[in-house]
């Protein structure tokens, strides 16, 4: 059975090497509406987890953030 549901991604809850991530709230929004453009029919909760375990760089670039200045908090 498949099952969908709209969610924010403030509210999202990370696992794993994701819950680690160092964005703030605005920084979220600003992902989330990137990520509505890029993926307009929808993510996978295991695809949002993984862009922000493993593709955080990529998110800076998409929101326009150093990545290294991102690293130092």
């Amino acid at each position: 059975m498949k099952v969908t549901s709209e969610l924010n991604l403030t509210g999202f809850e990370f696992w794993s090497g994701a819950k680690d991530h160092e964005f703030t709230y605005s920084e979220l929004q600003e992902i989330e509406n990137v990520l509505e453009e890029l993926y307009y029919e929808g993510m996978t909760e295991t695809q949002i987890n993984d862009l922000f375990w493993f593709e955080e760089e990529s998110l800076c670039e998409w929101i326009g953030l150093d990545y290294d200045e991102y690293l130092e908090r």
